[in-house]
């Protein structure tokens, strides 16, 4: 661990730029979802407690370099008073002498959010002037935006070379939680890889399988793995343009001492709805005119008795169609195993991804997982050994 925390650094009467993820779900300019803000909460909380002055630092959207009405984040602050207890202050600029005013204004107590950082072509363009700029509004730097640590932007790894840096408490939390589950865990250690494509997890499945001892593949990618030995899988979701590719990945698992395992049988039907008639079949048996839908009873069980046996879980992706009933079935049965390990103390539980976290949230396991991460693209690439230049400015 290279980078500094908020205990490392000396923050009162300091002037703290916290880049922060707000780019939260609005409606009719009001937040529909605030988790994101919610998950501030610690950071904000200690650095107004140490007598610091936050500035927040955030996108929204995509307005591509042009400042768009609909994207200013001044419709956030009701949202973020409420969430913090403290006074917001918005100010309509990040940089230059509309913001170093609000930054000289700011009482003790009171929090500044700069606007939309993204107005701005050289926010994703990681332009050093503008990263400048921000840098003269601010003592410390803080990146608490985990799930924009993937992008080098100037608000996310330039800025964070000019100042002395360190994480908040929710990046803290997620590089930690990760570190856990692939740089030092405790093994045996599991993954559990669903959703629809191989195409779109080739590099995450290619680096799990030199990291974990067992990886669990489920939903429409087992389908192409099934294919890839030779089984019809009938008219399911399958790429048999990556079959090659897929026994690659089954080669290097086998080398690497890394056990595959891929339903043993399956739960298929003719149509794809809620409810629709279904059986279930070894997966060796797929009728010519059915898809697979789900895992089997068979093969829950297997993951079963393989998270018994673990003591590191990283879970990315549904086991099936979980969005509809009966479909869920496999997802929702290894999530609760998953929760009842973890609840027990035997299992470290980290998940993240999009349809992970709608998933673990339906199957009701994801309050005990150990950590849950909604970074989204940042998760995939730290699970796919990439460098996050976010992480890695903090790390100089």
């Amino acid at each position: 661990m290279g980078w500094k925390t908020l205990d490392d650094m000396d923050l009162a009467g300091k002037t703290v730029l916290t880049r922060v993820d707000i780019n939260v779900p609005m409606d009719k300019g009001a937040v529909t979802d605030d988790t994101r803000i919610r998950r501030l909460i610690p950071t904000l909380s200690d650095l107004l407690a140490k007598g610091a002055k936050p500035v927040l630092l955030a996108h929204f959207g995509r307005p591509k370099g042009q400042r768009v009405a609909e994207m200013s984040l001044q419709p956030l602050v009701p949202a973020l008073e409420t969430a913090f207890g403290a006074a917001v202050v918005f100010v309509a600029d990040c940089r230059g002498p509309a913001a170093e005013a609000a930054v000289a204004a700011l009482a003790p107590g009171q929090i500044l959010l700069l606007e939309n950082t993204r107005f701005y072509p050289g926010e994703e363009a990681n332009d050093e002037a503008l990263a400048q700029d921000m840098a003269r509004l601010g003592d410390i730097y803080c990146n608490d935006a985990f799930s924009a640590a993937h992008r080098a932007h100037a608000s996310t790894e330039a800025l964070a070379r000019l100042l002395p840096a360190c994480a908040g408490r929710l990046m803290e939390a997620e590089l930690k939680a990760l570190e856990a589950a692939l740089a030092t865990p405790q093994r045996p250690v599991t993954a559990v890889v669903g959703g629809a494509k191989v195409s779109s997890k080739l590099d995450l499945l290619g680096n799990l399988v030199t990291k974990v001892d067992t990886l669990v593949i489920g939903g429409g990618m087992a389908n192409t793995f099934l294919a890839a030995q030779g089984i019809d899988v009938g008219k399911s979701l399958c790429e048999h343009d990556m079959t090659a590719t897929a026994r690659e990945i089954l080669t290097g698992a086998a080398e690497a001492g890394c056990t595959i395992l891929l339903p043993s049988d399956v739960v298929v039907a003719r149509e794809f709805k809620a409810g629709a008639a279904h059986e279930t079949v070894a997966a060796t048996a797929c009728p010519p005119d059915a898809m697979i839908l789900d895992a089997g009873p068979a093969s829950v069980a297997a993951i079963a008795a393989t998270l018994a046996d673990t003591r590191t879980l990283i879970w990315n992706g549904p086991l099936g169609a979980f969005e509809i009933a009966p479909f869920d079935t496999a997802t929702n049965a290894a999530a609760q195993k998953a929760a009842e390990l973890t609840a027990a103390g035997g299992l470290i539980s980290v998940a993240g991804g999009g349809d992970t976290v709608a998933a673990l949230n339906q199957a009701g396991a994801a309050e005990a997982f150990t950590y849950i991460s909604t970074a989204g693209g940042a998760f995939l690439e730290w699970m796919e050994g990439k460098v996050l230049p976010g992480v890695a400015a903090l790390d100089q």
